[in-house]
């Protein structure tokens, strides 16, 4: 049975946290941005009796389109167009936590998932009573009532009134135990291409980003942080700046050393000057080739790797067959390099801590800022901001608790964090680089009779568990101790985080399977990475099918319809993929060649069909057809979008380098070393997208794990060469 990242968490009884801790995670917090005399009926909605319908959005908008789709959601039942609704970003409060993370996040793809049935519940609830509203003071029975984009309407057609004429009316209603909602032959909004709510002031540079916070009096700060992963601050002179100009103060906090100043230049200027002494840590000589030599012998050492899936004999089918097909994979640790870098402005003022974040999850950030500065969380107000893009980085709030840390070093001033582009790549929480030993036996007839995987790398869930408790963790439980139970936990899942597997499972009919997973911790810091291990596990998988495929002197395609047959959502997709590629009719051109992958995550199937040229030791991506079933689909636009998004990401990963680690460090430091995909780089995308009535399932994420297997497949097709490790290089 696959257990997904969030099952496991709740099957452990974090998520909830109710069986596990003994009380309830859940606080009586009134909710954020609450206008006086509104008509509020849930957490998400308010109608002033000004005619305002406001829009709570609990989710963070990090390029992904949430706004836009949400709203779309929640309008659609209230019966209202979201285009025109008063958008907020939610504060803190438990009644926007995600359902399946406990927490107050965005991310797993989750955005739309969960949010469909609260949403339109929400919706609807405000509708009906709102119609009570109106029956009431018309003195008729709600049925008949009808509403029409924010006006309750007679059905004579003599008497209307607006959401507004009706908030005070509305509030005083009891609220329905259960409300009836649209059909989809009735939506307005829902399921058609809507421009995107955020897109005008982006365009216009109107749009807040984290960056873009200006207070009054309002200084810049970096921190200068030892390059060693663990290594810790020794000493520092503050005399090595006294001759930089601008300089307001200079302290040491938890993660190294905070210059405050003027502006941002100048706070730079003294970083490069300072003196500062160093303890290196204990990885300080580590290199990317000592730990891939570390993780083979883990997994020699491991007799028997946690399993993530064991079906049938594989040990008795693979002693009996008489040919084996085997292979090595590695994958090295990756960078997110978000367009906007880490940041976050904090001002401490009597007591209290305010903060301007661009993070995926705000209670987080909050129960961070408390532990490293000693402030009670409900003293710690944490507004969200739009992100410069996320990719689960802004998942990690380290950036919001040095931000907190420094502000309450200087009360009363206004401090924005800023990190550089260097800091950026090289305090990272990287994709982990992980390493892999596939198998499958063949009958003489070329039937896949047995699949083996064995998988070595680092613990996700670790890096994440300390902040994790702290956000799940009710406010009132001090800093310190929530501190130690995250660590307590992170220690736990050192060794059974099955986050690693995500994606390893096959959807193929195979018989005998079994996939085993070994936790090696080199001591680089890693996190979650778009699509998570999905974006690695599905390269392994895609690929070394398509080896078992050329073994068994099959087309690929053809291949994988015949162990597809019990898995209609991934032939479909598959199907339509192939026939927008085109697939058998393929150009007579020398180094042309065309490789295919299909890939289920988080709730998503989605298929890939890739065109490349190669030309001697180069190649280029000509040409991605991709396919996806999501699900009932809110925006379709958007879900295009994010299929060309997901796709351009994951290349990047494909063809550019890797993080290198040298001496316990990040060797790269910029763009120059660490380049991301370039506009002329791009190859042509074409997206289509599978009809379906199902609840709707990931689509931020479910892109970027085909690229891989599909791209090197298609090397594969037009040279013979079969690339076992990222990034693709002839």
């Amino acid at each position: 049975m696959k257990l997904s990242r969030r099952k496991f968490l709740i099957g452990s009884g974090v998520v909830g946290g109710g069986l596990l801790l003994g009380f309830s995670l859940r606080d009586t917090a009134p909710i954020p941005h609450t206008r006086p005399g509104s008509f509020q009926p849930n957490a998400w909605l308010q109608i002033t009796p000004q005619g305002e319908v406001i829009f709570q959005l609990d989710k963070a908008e990090m390029g992904q389109g949430v706004m836009t789709s949400l709203s779309a959601i929640i309008g659609e039942e209230l019966d209202y167009d979201p285009a025109k609704m008063i958008i907020e970003f939610a504060g803190v409060n438990s009644a926007f936590k995600n359902p399946q993370m406990g927490v107050q996040i965005t991310g797993g793809s989750t955005a739309v998932m969960t949010g469909w049935d609260p949403l339109r519940e929400a919706g609807a609830t405000a509708r009906a009573m709102l119609v009570g509203a109106a029956a009431q003071q018309w003195q008729i029975d709600a049925v008949q009532c009808k509403t029409d984009d924010g006006f309750v309407i007679h059905s004579d057609g003599q008497q209307r009134s607006s959401y507004g004429d009706l908030a005070v009316l509305a509030a005083q209603q009891k609220k329905p135990g259960n409300v009836e909602l649209k059909k989809p032959e009735m939506y307005r909004w829902v399921g058609k291409s809507l421009q995107r709510f955020d897109s005008a002031d982006k365009v216009q540079g109107k749009t807040q980003f984290g960056v873009d916070v200006v207070l009054p009096g309002m200084k810049v700060a970096v921190v200068v942080r030892c390059p060693q992963f663990g290594g810790k601050l020794k000493s520092f002179d503050k005399n090595s700046i006294a001759g930089v100009r601008g300089i307001h103060d200079i302290f040491s906090i938890h993660s190294g050393v905070a210059i405050v100043a003027s502006g941002y230049w100048q706070a730079q200027k003294a970083a490069s000057q300072l003196a500062v002494e160093w303890d290196k840590g204990p990885i300080a000589n580590l290199t990317s080739a000592d730990i891939l030599t570390a993780q083979k012998n883990a997994l020699v050492q491991k007799e028997k790797p946690f399993s993530v899936e064991n079906e049938g004999d594989v040990v008795a089918v693979f002693s009996a067959a008489k040919q084996i097909v085997k292979a090595e994979y590695t994958v090295p640790f990756f960078h997110h390099s978000p367009m906007e870098p880490q940041n976050c402005t904090a001002q401490f003022v009597d007591g209290k801590i305010e903060l301007w974040a661009p993070t995926q999850t705000v209670d987080i950030a909050r129960a961070v800022a408390a532990f490293y500065t000693g402030i009670e969380q409900e003293k710690i107000t944490v507004n969200g901001t739009f992100l410069g893009g996320g990719f689960g980085r802004r998942g990690y709030v380290d950036f919001a608790g040095e931000a907190a840390a420094i502000a309450v070093k200087v009360p009363g001033v206004p401090v924005k964090l800023m990190w550089s582009r260097e800091d950026d790549m090289q305090h990272d929480y990287y994709r982990p680089a992980t390493f892999h030993q596939v198998q499958a036996a063949l009958s003489e007839s070329g039937e896949v009779t047995a699949w083996q995987h064995n998988l070595v790398g680092t613990s996700i869930l670790k890096g994440f568990g300390v902040d994790l408790m702290e956000g799940l963790l009710p406010s009132w439980v001090p800093s310190a101790i929530a501190n130690k139970a995250g660590h307590g936990f992170a220690n736990f899942v050192s060794d059974y985080d099955i986050t690693m597997g995500e994606g390893a499972k096959i959807p193929y009919a195979i018989e005998n399977r079994k996939v085993g997973m070994v936790h090696h911790d080199s001591g680089v810091p890693t996190g979650f990475w778009r699509s998570v291990s999905h974006s690695f596990n599905a390269f392994i998988v895609e690929s070394f099918v398509d080896e078992l495929a050329h073994a068994a002197s099959k087309d690929p395609v053809d291949f994988r319809r015949s162990y597809l047959k019990d898995s209609p959502r991934h032939l479909a997709t598959l199907n339509l993929a192939v026939e927008k590629s085109n697939w058998n009719i393929m150009p007579r051109i020398a180094g042309f060649g065309r490789g295919v992958a299909v890939h289920e995550s988080f709730g998503s199937v989605v298929a890939m069909v890739a065109d490349v040229l190669v030309r001697g030791s180069e190649y280029i991506v000509q040409r991605i057809v991709v396919a996806v079933d999501c699900g009932l689909v809110i925006n379709p636009d958007q879900v295009i979008a994010q299929m060309e998004g997901g796709t351009i990401y994951g290349l990047t990963a494909v063809l550019k380098n890797g993080i290198n680690i040298v001496d316990g460090a990040c060797a790269q430091s910029n763009f120059h070393d660490l380049p991301v995909l370039r506009m002329n780089e791009s190859p042509k995308i074409a997206a289509y997208i599978v009809p379906s009535a199902n609840k709707p399932s990931g689509i931020g994420e479910v892109a970027v794990p085909p690229v891989a297997p599909a791209v090197a497949n298609a090397i594969f097709a037009a040279t013979g060469k079969r690339l076992r490790d990222l990034p693709l290089m002839l």
